[in-house]
């Protein structure tokens, strides 16, 4: 039928396969058009062994339209609303084929694997998989991209100098690997990038390891600190460090991924009865580097809300200071949040707030801490303006200027 449609899914990302027409119906009906982009069905050829029926396969490849969506909670959920997918023999794949049932009311039914089907061939199958790598691969590069004008507009002249004395030590293999992408995009011979680029991946990792090693330490310099004033040049410092370092994760990971693109390449073309356990390598490799940086980026978080616990405590004496690590803290955070959200991974600290002074001098246990005494006989008779009197004879002392 020509309102029929595929839609595969390695669970980054789906790919939909049918004729243009039906594609767009299905994805305008599902909200998902405009993130859709193009994706290349015609590659898939390099998998294929000759044979009457691959050639039948082939043809009928030829023939179909392919979109590729970026997997997200928003736009999984509208897929599954729109219909499910159901797990194939291919490891980590994803399968549903899909019909309209009607014009006016448009709906799409899952309809059983069949003649029509282009995906019964495992190897079809597998070669989808590995382009979809890629275009996940692609796609995260793209953000990261993004990110690094955005953090590049937060850095001051000082940490930018910084920042790209460490990534001048990749500029061989960023012009290799940018070269290689550019030809690429082109359909440029993959053995021929392969050779650009392949003994580039060491200077990145070398990199990569300093900056995540540069992340743990900034942790431990937030940890242990009691006192306001250690606290505020710690969060400041830890401010300033964790924008540069997350800058360079973000080079590296963008030039990874980029590298991964002329790898698949290379295979492909290469070997492409390798391609499946490639591609479920790699992604291994990715969620490995993902969760290295997350290990470090959450540790950091929790040394930072602790360090908020504790000015939040002592804000009678130490407001001024309170207020400056509460500042800094929150900077980081945003700054790790949008690191994070390049990765694909939702996740919200929220923003720390600092008690107002006025609250903090009606409670005795930070009028404790700041080494004022309050009568046991104010304190139950709720006694707020006896107090504030109490602590009026002290404000020289007490009470932030400015």
């Amino acid at each position: 039928m020509s309102g029929e449609i595929e839609l595969v899914s390695d669970g980054d990302g789906v790919v939909v396969i049918g004729r243009r027409s039906a594609i767009e119906r299905y994805l305008d009906h599902a909200g998902l058009l405009p993130e859709a982009d193009e994706f290349a069905l015609g590659r898939l050829s390099n998998v294929l062994k000759a044979g009457a029926d691959v050639a039948k396969t082939a043809s009928g490849i030829a023939e179909q339209s392919a979109r590729y969506l970026k997997l997200t909670p928003e736009s999984a959920k509208r897929l599954r609303d729109a219909g499910g997918l159901m797990k194939t023999k291919t490891e980590g794949i994803s399968h549903a084929m899909l019909g309209e049932t009607g014009t006016k009311s448009l709906k799409w039914l899952q309809v059983e694997d069949g003649p029509a089907s282009l995906l019964t061939n495992p190897a079809v199958l597998s070669g989808i998989g590995g382009l979809m790598s890629q275009c996940a691969q692609r796609r995260e590069a793209h953000e990261l991209k993004a990110l690094l004008v955005r953090m590049d507009e937060k850095l001051d002249d000082v940490r930018r100098r910084q920042r790209d004395a460490v990534l001048a030590k990749m500029d061989r293999a960023a012009a290799a690997i940018e070269d290689a992408m550019t030809i690429h995009r082109h359909g440029g011979d993959p053995s021929t990038l392969w050779t650009k680029v392949s003994a580039e991946a060491g200077t990145i990792l070398e990199v990569q390891s300093v900056a995540l090693r540069e992340l743990s330490a900034l942790a431990e310099k937030v940890e242990g600190k009691s006192r306001t004033g250690e606290l505020k040049r710690a969060a400041q410092e830890t401010e300033r460090e964790t924008a540069i370092q997350l800058s360079i994760l973000a080079r590296c990971f963008e030039l990874q991924d980029e590298f991964r693109v002329v790898e698949l390449d290379h295979v492909l073309a290469t070997a492409p009865m390798n391609l499946e356990g490639h591609r479920l390598g790699l992604a291994e490799a990715r969620q490995a580097r993902h969760a290295a940086v997350l290990e470090r980026t959450q540790g950091l978080l929790q040394q930072m809300n602790a360090a908020g616990g504790i000015v939040n405590a002592n804000i009678v004496l130490h407001a001024r200071a309170a207020r400056a690590v509460i500042e800094s803290l929150n900077s980081t955070a945003a700054i790790v949040e949008d690191f994070h959200a390049s990765l694909g991974f939702q996740f919200s600290r929220g923003s720390l707030s600092m008690i107002p002074w006025g609250d903090a001098i009606r409670d005795p246990r930070q009028l404790k801490r700041a080494g004022i005494e309050v009568s046991q006989k104010a304190v139950a008779g709720g006694a707020a303006a006896a107090t504030v009197v109490a602590i009026g004879k002290l404000s020289s002392k007490i009470i932030p200027k400015g």
